[in-house]
């Protein structure tokens, strides 16, 4: 199908690549169920009223220990492990000892996918892209099969899954991750938008890799921490900032 070039983009595009988690699925959200859950269970003490505190510190992840895991650098298992200490440390519980951890991750693993589910603009937008002849795929830095699972039950099932942190040993914003997955949608990556909601690991990393840059900066949703989250720094670099979802329809001149 023929498409006009499209306004924004400084071209024609082919495929719209998207990040997973709190791009399509309200990852958000689905964390506040597990921290709510794991502050019941291990933080009895704590009141109510602090459990988005709870949030906002696994979140921001400030020693980095996720990004450590998608760069190669340790286990899944250790950095989740890591980062359940150092939370319950800021809040005042007792430590979860290597033994322990198994029944702690399954108390927090349960809440967390009880509470998955898409972004309410997630499927129209990705079935008005695909109708009007556009590729379209998704890309995460978790694991391949955890991600499938997570858009099958976030009723996102249709989206192929291209590239997980497992699929090469690493994660964004390693270059090699867009442009596999480019490889897999089949586009040129100059003529691949892809759509993330952090500024440094998702929208300046594919743009270093070639392709066309969206940066979802969805209000009061920012992960804050250590995280580059400039949308005027995004913009001069020739990013493009959108508020949701909605805005990537217009943006590709696809009428909804």
């Amino acid at each position: 199908m023929s498409r006009e070039p499209l306004p924004l983009l400084g071209g024609q595009v082919d495929g719209v690549l998207f990040d997973v988690d709190d791009t399509l699925v309200d990852t958000r959200s689905a964390f506040g169920v597990a921290m709510r859950r794991i502050a019941e269970t291990y933080l009895p003490d704590l009141p109510a009223d602090r459990h988005d505190e709870v949030l906002v510190h696994w979140r921001r992840d400030a020693l980095g220990h996720y990004r450590a895991y998608t760069r190669g650098e340790t286990t899944f298992r250790a950095q989740r492990l890591a980062r359940a200490n150092l939370l319950q440390e800021e809040f005042g519980g007792a430590p979860v000892p290597d033994e322990a951890f198994e029944e702690w991750d399954a108390v927090f693993e349960g809440a967390f996918q009880d509470g998955w589910a898409a972004h309410a603009e997630a499927a129209s937008c990705v079935a008005d892209l695909a109708a009007h002849g556009l590729k379209v795929g998704a890309l995460s830095n978790a694991a391949f099969d955890y991600q499938v699972l997570k858009l099958e039950r976030a009723g996102l099932g249709d989206v192929p899954m291209l590239v997980g942190v497992d699929t090469l040993g690493v994660g964004k914003p390693d270059p090699r991750v867009f442009l596999e997955a480019c490889r897999l949608l089949g586009t040129e990556p100059h003529r691949t938008v892809y759509v993330g909601d952090e500024l440094d690991v998702d929208a300046r990393g594919a743009l270093a890799a070639g392709l066309r840059a969206v940066w979802v900066d969805r209000p009061g949703a920012r992960r804050g921490g250590p995280h580059l989250e400039d949308p005027a720094l995004a913009e001069a670099e020739g990013i493009v900032v959108v508020p949701s979802l909605r805005e990537v329809v217009g943006m590709l001149g696809v009428d909804a």
